[in-house]
C-alpha cells in the first residue's frame, strides 16, 4: 500500500532507470532503491531528523549512507536534469528565495568541512539563511537551481545562474533587482530578450511590457510548491551539497506531478 510522501508507481517507472543497480548477487543484498528513495522523500517532506525515520524504511543509517553516496555522485541533479530536459523555453523567469537555517545546520566549528563560510550560509538581519536561485520555464517548471549565502545580492550571481540555461530565442523575465547593465548585456549576447522593469532612479530607463511581466508569477508559484517540503523551507543540513541534493529531489517530485 502506497503511504504518504512515497513515490507513485508511474513516477517510479520514469526515474527507476536513472538509479544505480541494486546488489542482488552473492553476499548481503542491498536495500531496494525504491525503499531508500521513499525514506529520503519522507525526510525532506517532513524535515524530521534522520534518526526519526519510520522503521518501514529500515535502519536510518542505511538510508542516510545511501543518500550520501547518491549525493556525492550528483545523482539527484542528474534525475532533475533528465526530467527538466523538455522545458518550454519561450519564456524563462529567474528569482531567488531565502531559506532559514536551523541551529543544527549552523553549529559547525571554524575551519571544519561544514563551516558556515564554506556551506552557503549567510548572516542577515533575519538571521542565518541560504538562498536558492532558480530559473523556471514558461509553465513554471524548474530548469536550474543554484545556492548562495543568504546575504548575497541576486544580481551578483544572475549571469552565473543564467549561464546554465540555453537562452537563445527566449524572453527572460525578472524583477528590478536584475536590471543591471551586465545582466541585460549578457541576455542580449545570448540572442535573447529581457522583460525587466527599470528602477525609478535609472538614468536611461528602457521600455518594459508589464502585461508580459505578469507571467513572472510562475517562479513564485514554484517556490510555493518547493517550500511545501519542510526540509527545504528550513535548512537542517550542515553541508550545502546535501541541502542542494534535497532541493533537486524535491524539484524532481514537482516535475513528476
Amino acid at each position: 500500500m502506497l503511504r504518504r510522501h512515497e513515490i507513485k508507481d508511474q513516477d517510479w517507472e520514469r526515474i527507476q532507470g536513472l538509479l544505480p543497480p541494486e546488489n542482488t548477487g552473492e553476499g548481503r543484498p542491498s536495500k531496494p532503491n525504491r525503499v531508500m528513495l521513499n525514506g529520503m522523500l519522507w525526510k525532506v517532506k517532513t524535515g524530521a531528523p534522520w534518526r526519526d525515520l519510520p522503521e518501514r524504511f529500515g535502519p536510518w543509517k542505511t538510508v542516510y549512507s545511501r543518500f550520501r553516496l547518491w549525493s556525492k555522485d550528483d545523482l539527484f541533479q542528474k534525475i532533475f536534469e533528465s526530467l527538466a530536459g523538455d522545458a518550454d523555453l519561450q519564456d524563462v523567469s529567474i528569482d531567488s528565495t531565502s531559506c532559514k537555517v536551523h541551529q543544527h545546520a549552523a553549529g559547525a566549528k571554524k575551519g571544519a568541512e561544514n563551516a558556515e563560510t564554506n556551506q552557503e550560509i549567510g548572516l542577515s538581519r533575519g538571521g542565518r539563511n541560504t538562498k536558492i536561485h532558480t530559473v523556471v520555464d514558461a509553465v513554471g517548471n524548474p530548469i536550474r537551481l543554484f545556492l548562495t549565502p543568504g546575504n548575497i545580492h541576486d544580481c551578483t550571481v544572475a549571469v552565473e545562474v543564467l549561464s546554465g540555461v540555453t537562452l537563445s530565442g527566449s524572453v527572460v523575465l525578472a524583477d528590478k533587482a536584475y536590471g543591471t547593465h551586465d545582466i541585460r548585456t549578457y541576455i542580449e549576447s545570448q540572442d535573447a530578450t529581457f522583460c525587466i522593469p527599470p528602477k525609478s532612479n535609472t538614468a536611461n530607463p528602457w521600455e518594459c511590457d508589464f502585461y508580459q511581466y505578469k507571467e513572472r508569477h510562475v517562479v513564485e508559484c514554484f517556490f510555493n510548491k518547493l517550500k511545501q517540503f519542510r526540509g527545504i523551507a528550513t535548512r537542517y543540513d550542515k553541508l550545502s551539497r546535501n541541502f542542494l541534493s534535497f532541493a533537486f529531489l524535491a524539484s524532481a517530485m514537482i516535475l513528476l506531478k
